[in-house]
């Protein structure tokens, strides 16, 4: 069996047709939020057990039981998600992921390192209200998430206005600014070489932003065990950690995230007091470009030598110690998530990783979604509507 991903028609092979695990395309369900999953369950369970009966007369057991387990991976994925729906604009605006992409080219063909920083964003808004374009939002007197710490270096949001400009002149009060955040990091991905998935739509925008609610992002600091609670708070599991931290492979980080690794580990504040875990020729390459604890300004390349394409090199560097924030050394303290990551490692299982990454991806962004009359569509991202 066979699950189509759709895309661009000038994709290149990279977003092109996969088997069961490729990349995730959820077939069309209900826009309502008070749609049920059960009866999505039950008729892809009809469809499971035709396909065993065919198997059992055909394959051995273990190929039968194998398939089970990714339909219903797959089964699960579509069914959470039942109260969006890829096509929730194809009548009242079918142009617009042409518009978001068409914005998308242009900016990274000028600036490619802006992909990173637009996944980012919207990563960070979906852990914080859910996603609901909450990050998006200003405040007279800097009290928005975005005047939070975390959110300090966050880069893209005049970005972001421009293309909302753009689906609004096409399509006037339509369009939510969760909903264009959830495409533009989904065409920042793709445009970096990474997989391309179809974004389940129909999310409305939020009226609240609080910058003390930005404590549950998780800090780059944080080991496994905080990096698990944070993420369970938003409904994603260990596996969901490990492939979304792979989100590291493209873009860049200010010094002071990580600095702490180089210079003041367990608050010494010596030279010598570094991350024993963080291995010895990547910590001297990352001081001689961080000189200092409170260098405000540096950047770095989270993957270096490629940090503006979506590869799996993350995966390698994790496994040699050269993983840029404690975070990502994290990984490697828990059986599950070391295994995860010393197999994408070697770099063989490409596909795997694209097609985890998607499913992941549409999991985040399925965290609490305001629909229908839960929420408004804002006609500026960085302010409600008057």
């Amino acid at each position: 069996m066979r699950i189509e991903p759709t895309a661009p028609e000038d994709s290149p092979p990279h977003a092109g047709v996969g088997t069961l695990r490729r990349y995730i395309s959820p077939g069309r369900q209900s826009s309502s939020s008070s749609s049920s999953s059960f009866p999505c369950l039950i008729s892809h369970l009809a469809i499971v057990v035709s396909c065993i009966a065919k198997e059992r007369g055909e394959k051995m057991a273990s190929r039968a039981a194998t398939m089970v387990a990714l339909m219903l991976a797959a089964v699960a994925a579509t069914c959470a998600r039942a109260q969006l729906d890829e096509k929730f604009y194809s009548e009242s605006c079918p142009s617009v992921e042409d518009v978001v992409r068409r914005e998308m080219v242009r900016a990274l063909s000028l600036a490619p390192s802006l992909a990173g920083p637009l996944l980012r964003m919207h990563f960070h808004d979906c852990f914080v209200r859910g996603c609901d374009g909450s990050v998006l939002l200003d405040s007279a007197n800097k009290t928005a998430e975005k005047d939070a710490q975390p959110n300090q270096t966050l880069r893209g949001f005049g970005f972001v206005e421009r293309v909302k400009a753009a689906v609004e002149k096409a399509c006037p009060d339509t369009v939510s600014c969760a909903d264009v955040l959830a495409l533009i990091a989904r065409d920042a991905v793709w445009l970096s070489k990474g997989p391309f998935w179809t974004v389940p739509l129909g999310r409305r925008d939020g009226s609240v932003s609080i910058s003390n609610e930005t404590d549950a992002l998780p800090p780059p600091t944080s080991n496994f065990t905080v990096l698990t609670q944070l993420f369970a708070a938003v409904n994603l599991d260990a596996k969901d950690l490990v492939v979304l931290s792979a989100g590291h492979t493209i873009g860049t980080s200010h010094c002071f995230s990580f600095s702490d690794r180089l210079y003041n580990f367990t608050g010494m504040e010596n030279p010598s007091d570094i991350d024993p875990t963080l291995e010895p020729q990547y910590m001297m390459r990352l001081k001689s470009k961080c000189a200092s604890l409170n260098d405000n300004t540096t950047l770095v390349e989270m993957d270096p030598g490629s940090f503006k394409t979506f590869d799996t090199d993350y995966f390698k560097l994790v496994s040699k110690r050269r993983g840029l924030f404690h975070s990502d050394g994290a990984l490697l303290t828990d059986p599950f998530t070391r295994a995860y990551v010393q197999r994408h490692a070697t770099g063989a299982f490409k596909e795997e990783f694209f097609a985890d990454f998607a499913a992941s991806m549409i999991k985040m962004g399925n965290t609490k979604p305001l629909t229908e009359s839960q929420g408004k569509i804002r006609k500026k991202c960085s302010v409600v509507n008057h």
